[in-house]
């Protein structure tokens, strides 16, 4: 019986993740949305299975309700309302809200 190193495979997860986020980056980028979206989905299935959290940057960019790669003013419009980043996927519809505090808090930094 082989024991399983859970520790590395997820550090594995994470680095495959990592580089399918940059290819469906590159493929959104490209105009080639059908595989930016699978590169999309992939990667958001590897997390569930490994059990490991996406990172912030490429949860923004895969819609929710239809795993779609979000490209902004391409795929999903992107709006600031009420101190929030408002993200909508133009394929189905669904919004996706994510706190501004933290930019803002850097600015305020920043000038001061």
């Amino acid at each position: 019986m082989v024991r399983r190193h859970k520790g590395h495979e997820r550090q594995i997860a994470l680095e495959r993740i990592e580089t399918l986020a940059a290819q469906a980056a590159t493929m959104a980028k490209a105009r080639d949305f059908a595989l930016a979206d699978r590169y999309a989905r992939l990667a958001r299935r590897i997390g569930m299975r490994y059990n490991v959290r996406l990172p912030r940057d490429l949860r923004a960019r895969i819609c929710r309700k239809c795993t779609r790669y979000l490209l902004p003013s391409v795929t999903c419009t992107v709006r600031v309302h009420r101190g929030r980043i408002r993200t909508t996927c133009k394929y189905c519809g669904h919004v996706a809200r994510h706190p501004y505090v933290r930019e803002q808090k850097a600015r305020r930094a920043k000038a001061a």
